[in-house]
């Protein structure tokens, strides 16, 4: 009652910015959960093992929380609840904005059960999709039209980033790179308020102190320029490692339709990977802790704790190497098995590891003459990986200064995240997320004239209620049958639908008005074959290729089996370009 009286007081901008600060808070909530489940979960099992030997409950955590994972999913969820952005970019590409009402809780449940077990994912993709159906449920309670919708939508998945990981300005870039929202006057305030409340919020629950604590071994110098670049490069080639090998492990996963073959393929890899490579359990902070915040020699050997190779420090750069090869399977298993998880922590832990690999070697063989310390080039490693994989160079920027207070490496970590993300950008044009709508054409883009073609649809501007004509119809019956419609072109179709061809009336105009002629001829003969037909499945943009190539006004639309459904006319077809290129540009 006292939110709908305040709808009803506050100006439609003043309860869109209580709106947007209702949804931080849930979102900053919903965080801090997730990541104290994971963490009571992980400290439950983890707590007692022994760092000079390898462990074999390595062998059956993972394992138990995939099926536990899946079965929730399965018999209580009753949803596809994995990649929670991508669902983001679809509910934004259709212009719907409706994400399920029990991802609010689902995802965060599912995210803990696996994470805290061993899943070797992310508990970011899992929050995003939370804080994005808080805004989506916020939206349709109050019946707000789509664009606000969208937008809360956005400020959920903001708030998200902002609230897990401490940094209020990566959430806001992260929705305008990686969901592609619009930055106007209208959308800027609404983010930048959940992304606020969300990050304020964790500092009181958590402190101030930010995620990661970065040792800043040496100042940034002009010499270390083109290490920077070259590590850029290195992690440009990670990044495209990890999706497009993701992506080949994921299409095993999706050929298997039964649940207990996934969960018995995904938890065996991950529980082996993890038995010889326990970094790989869980999101992986502690590696990157370890990592970035060295103050001395020798720290970095402890990531051998718990594995096979503990007391062995001169296999490390192997280990890791290993680890840097072997992630992306631990990655995929774990979701392809039936575990929730996404893909912001693999990014940092593969950057942060790919970086401390590519300095050591780096100083070990003193190559160029320059010394370039491990710990900073751990951290810009971070930016250029997660830089890469979802294509947002701004994001890597902002997030890494945020996560490490690392902000004196501003201009390193701007060099590696610009290499990396050109380096992929020249085999992969998309993100890890966005890949899977962008082959489907549904993904929505910054690209106005690219958006509005996404945001139609064929079948919304289809004409499907012009008479049809049979082939032995005579004239005087084509007449009657088309005499109270206003169109031109009308389908000749067989009993099953296919269609023949199509009656111009404009072509046979000089017969329709003799009647002593309409015995004497048939809609067979009367009727041409399009040279050019629209198909159900065709998208928006080769619509349009197909109307610019021809002269004709009008064109007929199949289903892949043959069967006529209807006639698009140029005329409609701009015509709802044109309005929704009007919604789409309004503020």
């Amino acid at each position: 009652m006292f939110v709908s009286y305040l709808s009803q007081a506050l100006s439609p901008r003043q309860f869109i910015l209580l709106l947007s600060f209702i949804v931080g808070v849930g979102a900053a909530l919903a965080a801090q959960l997730l990541k104290w489940l994971i963490h009571k979960i992980e400290i439950l099992l983890t707590s007692q093992f022994d760092v000079t030997s390898s462990n074999w409950l390595f062998l059956v955590y993972p394992v138990i929380g995939i099926f536990l994972t899946a079965i929730f999913i399965k018999y209580i969820v009753r949803d596809d609840i994995g990649h929670g952005v991508t669902k983001i970019l679809y509910a934004i590409s259709r212009r719907q904005g409706h994400i399920r009402r029990h991802n609010c809780i689902t995802s965060v449940l599912a995210s803990a059960l696996t994470i805290g077990f061993g899943g070797s994912v992310g508990a970011e993709s899992p929050i995003v999709l939370t804080g994005s159906a808080i805004g989506s449920d916020l939206g349709r309670i109050f019946r707000l039209d789509h664009k606000t919708l969208m937008l809360l939508i956005g400020c959920g998945a903001s708030g998200a980033v902002a609230g897990i990981f401490k940094a209020p300005i990566a959430g806001l870039v992260f929705t305008l790179e990686v969901l592609m929202i619009d930055l106007t006057m209208a959308s800027l305030l609404p983010l930048l308020v959940s992304c606020l409340t969300a990050t304020c919020i964790t500092y009181a629950l958590t402190g101030s102190d930010a995620m990661f604590a970065f040792n800043l071994s040496e100042p940034f110098s002009v010499n270390r320029v083109p290490t920077s670049i070259l590590l850029g490069i290195f992690c440009g080639l990670i990044s495209l490692y990890f999706t497009r090998t993701m992506n080949a492990f994921e299409k095993v996963f999706v050929k298997l339709k039964n649940l207990y073959i996934k969960l018995a393929l995904g938890g065996s890899v991950l529980a082996l990977l993890i038995y010889f490579f326990p970094p790989l359990y869980g999101e992986g902070y502690a590696t990157i802790s370890t990592l970035v915040g060295m103050t001395g020699n020798g720290e970095a050997e402890t990531v051998l704790n718990n594995s096979l190779f503990y007391g062995h420090p001169e296999y490390l750069l192997l280990f890791l190497g290993l680890i840097i090869v072997f992630k992306v399977f631990a990655t995929t298993a774990t979701n392809g098995g039936g575990g929730c998880g996404g893909t912001f922590a693999p990014s940092l832990f593969l950057g942060c590891i790919g970086g401390f690999v590519f300095s050591r070697i780096w100083n070990q063989h003193e190559l160029l003459g320059i010394h370039v310390p491990e710990t900073n080039y751990a951290l810009l490693g971070m930016a250029g990986v997660m830089s890469g994989v979802f294509h947002a160079p701004l994001t890597g920027v902002f997030l890494i200064a945020e996560l490490t207070g690392g902000y004196a490496l501003f201009i390193p970590l701007m060099i590696v995240s610009v290499a990396s993300y050109l380096t992929i950008n020249a085999f992969e044009p998309h993100s890890i997320y966005s890949m899977r709508l962008a082959r489907n054409g549904e993904l929505l883009t910054h690209h106005k004239d690219r958006s509005i073609l996404t945001l139609m649809t064929l079948d919304a501007i289809v004409d499907k209620e012009r008479p049809r004509l049979t082939p032995k119809m005579n004239l005087g019956q084509v007449v009657q049958a088309v005499s109270a419609s206003k169109s031109l072109h009308f389908a000749v179709t067989d009993r099953k639908g296919a269609l023949l061809g199509v009656i111009n009336l404009n072509k046979i105009r000089k017969f329709i008005f003799r009647s002593e002629l309409y015995r004497m001829y048939n809609a067979e003969q009367l009727m041409e074959y399009p040279p050019i037909i629209l198909h159900t499945d065709d998208s928006m943009s080769t619509v349009m290729d197909k109307f610019q190539s021809c002269a004709s006004g009008t064109l007929p639309v199949l289903k892949p089996d043959g069967t006529f459904i209807g006639f698009v006319s140029r005329t409609r077809l701009y015509a709802s370009y044109r309005q929704i290129m009007k919604d789409f540009s309004e503020e």
